[in-house]
């Protein structure tokens, strides 16, 4: 029954998607109603897929010999699409109020129930060509969705958004090539899959385009200026396509690009490593000082993002056990913190029509629900003890000093450099919302408040989670300890 839950998890968000589209439902309640039961009923499908049992990869066609669409339920797609499948349901409950007077809301809905098929496609695929199939659709169907408000930034930033993503696809296209005809197909392998016999220099050289070509999705430094400008979509697309779904997608890619095909025995100790952790390194740094700089709410957040993807791409680079368990529990747990952070931003934004830093001064005392979780979201993305963020933030340093050679040692003082200038980007905006200079508060006497239900559950929802993993965390890194493991 898994490959039959695992087709019909893909299948139906995207026929829904399409059939929203074509029918054009004028009535928000019915279209909100439709949306949302097929994104609880493919939710259901995927864990049915999880919690059957079945971990055997399955063909669904084969072009030629190597070249095959095919789905692997291993511990790695348990862990990405669980993630998504939890998050969705939720987000459209969020987006349903914060889209309620939008324009073009139909195409909105339509492209974004797509999207998480196309998502789930990714998570489930068992070889580097299905992986590139779908990594590459879920570009094209998001493409609609950043450029969503159709005025000028939108639309330049669609325009950043493809110019930079298809471009990384074909630096991807060249390493999907090589390792497919090079090994087993590109089949997705616990340590690797490729011909130990292959020039390593030359695929050495490969991995460098993979490594780049799906670090793109990822905001990998030179190529992560797509993810800030792509802020100017609406908040429900920031929230879950560019704090979780498509940016994860890359570090999805890149995970098993490394551990499933190639395999840390290839690559540990090369030079190919040490520029792609000296990358990695740089980007973590640079990004969280440019957050530090920006004043628009969104963009702070969305460089963070952009320091917090590299967190997770040093645990995998590092290539070791511990650095792959450190490395996914950053992604599922930066993933819950950064949905519940651009949800506040957002709150913030749908309520007052404000969009700058400087402009909600004194607004906590106004909306204590959204900046109360927004503080918490704060102090675990900080690292803060108690909270799930200082789990996998501690567990990358210990694994890069274990890993123990220069480049990881870099690494660890970039950990610790971003972890201090997160610090200083998210919790000033908590001081300046709920201690405000005297005289300096901008909403006394203004009837702002907290915005409706819909969005309070929804980023409560996430807080919840946040608190709950950073008090028991246990469960859920003995899962994690047993994907790093290679056991399931």
């Amino acid at each position: 029954m898994t490959p039959i839950f695992i087709c019909l998890s893909i299948l139906l968000p995207l026929a829904g998607g399409f059939a929203v589209l074509l029918a054009d439902v004028k009535d928000d309640h019915r279209r909100n109603v439709l949306v949302q039961v097929i994104s609880c009923i493919t939710s259901v499908l995927v864990w049915l897929a999880i919690l059957s049992g079945g971990r055997a990869p399955f063909t669904v066609y084969s072009f030629t010999r190597g070249f095959e669409i095919g789905f692997l339920p291993d511990g790695m797609a348990m862990l990405f699409a669980g993630l998504v499948s939890v998050m969705w349901p939720v987000v459209n409950l969020y987006a349903f109020e914060y889209m309620e007077h939008a324009d073009r809301r139909t195409s909105f809905f339509g492209f974004f129930t797509m999207t998480y098929g196309i998502t789930l496609g990714v998570a489930f695929s068992g070889n580097l060509v299905t992986m590139y199939v779908f990594f590459e659709m879920l570009t094209l169907v998001t493409i609609p969705l950043v450029a969503h408000y159709q005025d000028h930034e939108s639309l330049y930033a669609g325009r950043q958004y493809a110019m930079y993503t298809i471009g990384g696809a074909a630096l991807a296209f060249i390493a999907v090539i090589m390792a497919t005809v090079s090994g087993q197909a590109g089949a997705f392998l616990y340590g690797g899959s490729l011909n130990a016999g292959l020039d390593r220099q030359l695929m050495l050289i490969v991995y460098l385009f993979g490594f780049f070509g799906f670090g793109t999705k990822a905001a990998i430094f030179p190529l992560h200026s797509w993810l800030p400008t792509a802020g100017v979509a609406p908040t429900p697309v920031t929230a879950l396509l560019h704090a979780v779904a498509v940016v994860n997608s890359g570090v999805f890619a890149v995970t098993r690009f490394t551990w499933f095909v190639y395999g840390p025995e290839i690559l540990r100790g090369t030079w190919a490593q040490t520029v792609c952790l000296l990358f990695i390194s740089f980007t973590i740094v640079f990004a969280a000082a440019q957050a530090l700089r920006q004043r628009h709410f969104k963009r702070r957040l969305a460089f963070s993002t952009v320091s917090n993807l590299s967190y997770m791409m040093f645990g995998i680079l590092v290539l070791t056990p511990a650095g792959l368990l450190a490395g996914l529990a950053h992604l599922l747990f930066h993933g819950i913190i950064k949905i519940c952070l651009f949800m506040c931003a957002g709150s913030f934004m749908h309520v007052t029509g404000k969009k700058y830093i400087f402009e909600l001064t004194g607004v906590g005392r106004k909306m204590p629900w959204t900046f109360g979780m927004y503080t918490i979201g704060a102090f675990s993305l900080t690292g803060i003890p108690l909270f799930c963020g200082f789990i996998s933030k501690w567990r990358l340093i210990w694994a890069g000093i274990d890993a123990a050679f220069p480049a990881s040692y870099i690494g660890v003082v970039a950990l610790i450099a971003g972890a201090f200038l997160c610090a200083m980007y998210t919790l000033t905006i908590s001081v300046r919302a709920f201690f405000p200079i005297q005289g300096t508060g901008r909403f006394e006497g203004e009837a702002v408040g907290d915005a409706g239900w819909r969005i309070l559950v929804s980023i409560g929802i996430f807080t919840a989670f946040d608190i709950a993993f950073g008090l028991f965390p246990g469960p859920v890194m003995s899962f994690l300890g047993s994907i790093a493991q290679g056991l399931i």
